[in-house]
Parts: structure tokens; sequence; C-alpha cells
């Protein structure tokens, strides 16, 4: 027989295990980025006709730039038709996210970040859309009306919303995924990512963003999701292997190394019989722990199969000071919980934000949790985690005497009796109550000890009166799109919360500049590092002026949509100031395009933003 039969059989053989891993790989759902996706067609029968729809409902979101009780800038946009495309521009019938850019990690009040926070987890918000009729999904289109780039993540569920029965397992898989990426223009654009087919028929899509690259608010206008009824059977072109195949990280699920293996992982009490430590057994305890410090939760899951010395390292309280659960969402449940809890009884900063939704976490099994490793918690994030009672909240200020730091944002479902358990929290510093169902009764009791504050009700002058007289210690406010506080209450918080660093009075249109309410502000808080007065017409070079004499420490200033404010004030502010380092002058009439070109041509250290309405 020729050589060369022999080799032609090697690389047949080589050839068929590749497809076959590869097809294990897609069934499995694992992330293929578009770099190493196999190329395919669809070949799908006639009777079997692609359905494209768009989004019938928005059922979860993570927050918006709009109000509750409104439809500008909010994400119930994204239902529906488009309302805007092809147009481009910012336009109130769109979707927005609250946050761009990178600032809002550099106020005073912003959290520090979790420690191993894996690399590929880079989402900052999220949107939930349903679908009329489940697909097989063949494409999702997202149409970006201005400044687009910002979604990061698609993923679709297994569960039907509208089904009467419960499922009997709930998956999410990633349909597709990239790093946040810089986009230059700033125009509409229909967003078309190539997706991966998934095994299970879906009307439930995600899509998660990251808007730290963006110059502005990005705006979504509708989602279209394409897809066929049948499972579509595949002809797969297999001209190429991409070697980059056989990374190791194709060998996750395989190794049993995600979260829903963490059980396993974590409780094998028999470890597999391999060499000795090497020279590990000789390093000093604490030095092992420090190196260890530096794997994410499943690189630890990983190494403690390795030996007994790792294994010991790898189940070690300290190895869990921190621990941020949010990247494994999808897949954390209680059985996860339970098998770190012998892990956790010295946490102190917990991150379960974005976790338990759809019955993975029950009230039962957050409860054993808490009851644990509770104690010593010091920072607790729950943004978006609907799971949460009135019971959890009510185990969170029994179990969590020292807790300082809790982030209830976007608990949209907790009932407003559930929050009178956190006035029973003596250590607490920092509240956040974004999109509650918070109310004065529990108010009023709580705020004397905190520094800072982000929450919505009806009467905010009664609130900010009780806020001057209680919390003299306050650092952060947050009063976004209060739309009836008035200049009393900003008197009242201006003469009893000397120590405010940062304001945002944003959206509060019945603030008029003519009272006298922002110069008042300037004379008296004059440690303001941020203030946020977007979208309030009447603030005035004498208010800006104001500012420039008084508050010298200003870092950031958003005066959006001021008709009133002329070059002259901006350049006499920016000179006294000198540690500011955004100023949004976005809509504002008398400062164009040539003005703006000048101040940043003097102050090059300051992010100066202008846009224009299209």
């Amino acid at each position: 027989m020729s050589p060369v039969f022999p080799m032609l059989t090697v690389l047949t053989m080589f050839y068929y295990i590749c497809l076959r891993r590869r097809a294990r790989t897609a069934a499995r759902g694992e992330m293929m980025n578009n770099h190493r996706t196999i190329e395919s067609n669809s070949r799908v029968s006639p009777l079997n006709a692609e359905v494209v729809q768009y989004a019938k409902e928005v059922v979860d979101f993570s927050s918006h730039y709009g109000s509750e009780n409104s439809m500008s800038y909010t994400m119930w946009n994204l239902a529906g038709v488009p309302n805007v495309f092809p147009s481009s521009g910012d336009f109130t019938q769109t979707a927005v996210f609250r946050t761009y850019g990178t600032w809002w990690d550099q106020c005073p009040s912003a959290s520090l970040p979790f420690k191993r926070t894996p690399p590929n987890f880079q989402s900052q918000d999220y949107v939930e859309l349903t679908f009329e009729q489940q697909v097989y999904p063949t494409a999702v289109h997202v149409l970006e009306t201005y400044h687009p780039g910002a979604v990061i993540r698609i993923l679709a569920c297994s569960a039907n919303p509208y089904s009467s029965s419960p499922p009997a397992e709930v998956r999410w898989e990633i349909l597709w995924s990239e790093r946040p990426t810089k986009v230059n223009a700033s125009q509409a654009r229909q967003f078309k990512p190539c997706i991966k087919q998934i095994n299970f028929p879906t009307n439930l899509i995600r899509l998660e963003v990251n808007s730290s690259l963006l110059d502005y608010y990005t705006e979504l206008d509708a989602v279209v999701l394409h897809g066929m009824k049948d499972k579509p059977v595949l002809s797969l072109k297999t001209s190429l292997i991409d070697m980059n195949d056989l990374e190791d990280d194709d060998y996750e699920e395989k190794d049993g190394c995600g979260m829903d293996n963490l059980n396993k992982k974590f409780s094998s009490a028999v470890l597999r019989e391999g060499p000795n430590n090497g020279y590990f057994d000789k390093l000093p305890y604490e030095l092992i722990q420090l190196i260890l410090n530096h794997l994410t939760l499943p690189d630890l899951c990983r190494l403690a199969q390795t030996c007994k010395l790792l294994n010991q390292h790898c189940c070690d309280p300290l190895q869990y000071i921190h621990l941020n659960l949010q990247p494994y969402w999808a897949k954390l449940n209680d059985t996860s919980l339970e098998f770190l809890q012998p892990r956790c009884t010295l946490v102190q900063w917990l991150n379960l934000s974005w976790t338990g939704n759809r019955g993975f976490i029950s009230v039962a099994g957050f409860s054993r949790f808490l009851k644990v490793c509770g104690s010593e918690l010091v920072r607790l994030e729950l943004s978006c985690s609907h799971f949460l009672n009135e019971t959890c909240l009510e185990v969170i200020s029994e179990m969590c005497p020292n807790l300082q730091d809790l982030n209830l944002s976007s608990c949209d479902k907790l009932p407003p009796q559930a929050f009178n358990h956190i006035a029973k929290l003596c250590s607490l510093k920092r509240l956040v109550l974004y999109r509650t169902k918070v109310e004065f009764a529990f108010l009023s009791v709580t705020c004397k000890r905190l520094k800072l504050f982000d929450f919505q009700i009806e009467d905010y002058d009664v609130i900010a009166s009780m806020i001057g007289a209680k919390c003299k210690k306050l650092r952060t406010l947050d009063l976004w799109r209060c739309k009836n506080i008035t200049e009393n209450g900003i008197a009242e918080l201006a003469s009893g919360c000397p120590l405010l660093e940062e304001l945002d009075l944003g959206w509060c249109p019945t603030l008029q500049s003519s009272t006298g309410c922002f110069a008042r502000l300037a004379r008296q808080l004059p440690n303001l590092q941020k203030l946020f007065l977007t979208a309030n017409r009447s603030v005035c070079d004498t208010d800006i002026e104001e500012l420039a004499c008084n508050c010298t420490r200003l870092q950031q200033l958003d005066i959006l949509g001021t008709r009133m404010v002329s070059l002259a004030s901006l350049r006499k502010l920016l000179e006294s100031c000198k540690d500011l380092s955004l100023l949004d002058v976005s809509f504002c009439s008398q400062i164009d395009n040539r003005a703006v070109l000048e101040l940043n041509a003097s102050f090059p250290k300051v992010f100066i933003k202008k846009s224009f309405t299209q």
C-alpha cells in the first residue's frame, strides 16, 4: 500500500474527530465567536418558512433613562415595530439605558469593582424581550438609531413566558457575544451579528450592553427575531477548521468547571491519585493564598481537583472574602449556593445581582445561605434579583448586622412594607432603591445613618426636609426625575447636608433658577464634586458663576439642555475648577461647535460633551 493512504486515513480520522467535537460543542450551546464559527448555510424545506417578528413585550430590564410613568427614553419602546429607524438622532421614542461612558465609575460614590470578575464578563445593563411565537433563531437584528455599539451579548431562553405550565428546566444559551468595541459613527444602523444555532425554540431574547466606550447614550428602536418553527437541518461547509477551536476554554463544560458543576467540584471528597505537590508544599501558606487570589471562581473549582494541598487552599474561606456571582447569573441556583456555603463563612462583599430569576434561587435557599454566611457581610449587591420578597429582607436585617452597603435597584417586585426591615440595619451607610416601591414611612426612620441615597417616591419636599434634618453626614443624593421637588426642598437640603459631594437633580422640572435655588446650592455646598442639572432649561450664567466661585472641587457638571449659559461663564468655571473632568453642554443653544472647540483647545483635560438634535 502506498504510504500516502495511511496518511490520508489519519487525516480523515482527525477531520472526523474535529467535526464531531464541533457538533458536540454546538449542541452543548457553548459560545462561538464569529472568527471561530464554522461556515454554514441552512437548507430549509419550503414548508418550514422563516418567521420574522418584532418584540411583543419588554419583560425585564436593569435600568432606563426615562421615568416609570412615561414612555420617553424607556425600555418599553423596544416593543413593537420601529418608531424611528432608519432615522438617526436623539428621539424620545427610543429605549435608552441610564448611563454611558466611564465617569459614572469615577465619581466619589462609585463602588469599587469586585475581585475575580471573569474578563469575559463585561455586561453593565440588560433588557429581556418576548416574542409571539417560539422559533429556532436564525438571526437577531437590533435597530440602533443613535451612538450604536453598546450590545455585547445576545442570549436565548428555553422558557416560554406565555406557557401556562412551568418548564421542567430553564436554559440560557449565548447566541452571540464579543468584547466592547468602539463604533466611531453615531448614525443609525441595523446591527446583524452572526448568531449560532441552538437546539431548542425560543421566544425570550436577552440583550446585554456595555456603554463604557460610548461618547453618548445609545438609543435602540426595535429588535427583530428571525427563526424557523421547526428545527432546521444544517448542511455544513467544512472547508476550513480553525485550530483555535482546540483551545482549553472549549473543554470548560466537558471538564465540569461551569457554575452548574460547582456542587460536584467543591463537594468532591475523593481526589484523583497523582504526583506529589512538587514545590508547592515548600511555599508559605500565605504566598499560595496570594497566588490563588488571581484566579476566577471556575478556575478555583478546577484547581481544587489537582491535589490535596491545592484543594485545601481552594476551599479556604479566605479565598471568598469578595464573592462576585453576577457573571454566573444564568446557571446559579440553590444547589450552587448550598455547596459554596461552607466556604463563604467569612464573605464580606457579595454580589448576587441579576441572579435567581425564574425560580433559579428560592427564598429558602437564599435564607439558608445568609444564615451561615451573613454575619461578616459589609456589602450586598442584589440589583434585579426578582426572587426577593419581604422574608428575604427580614433575613438580611437579622443575619447581616454589619451591613453597610445595600443595593436593591430595580427590585421592583418588592412590596412597600418589605423595606421596613431595612431600618433595623444600624450600620447602613449606602442604600440604592432605584426603581423600587419604597414609601415615606420607611425613609423617616432609615435615612439618619446614610451617606448615599438613591430612591424614588412621591412628595419630595417632605423627604428633602427630613433628609436635611436627619442626614447631616450625607455625601451623595440622587433625586433623578423627582418631578415635584421645589426650591423649598432644595433649601432644606443645602442647609442640612453641608457635606454633600454629589447631587443629581436631572429632569426636575419644578426647579427654577429664578428662585435662586441653584445659587444657594453653590454657596452652601462647597464640597460639591458632581452636580447634574440635566434638562433644566432655566440654568443661567449666574448659577455657573456661583459654582465657579464656591465649588472649586467640582469634577462633573451636566447642564444639558439649558438655553441661558454663555461661553464666558463656562470659561470662568473651567478656569476656577481645576479638577473638572466632565462638562456636558449638549443641546445648549448658546454653545455651538465653535465654542466647544475653543474650550477644548484651552482646557484639553476636560471632556466637553456637545450633541445636537438631528
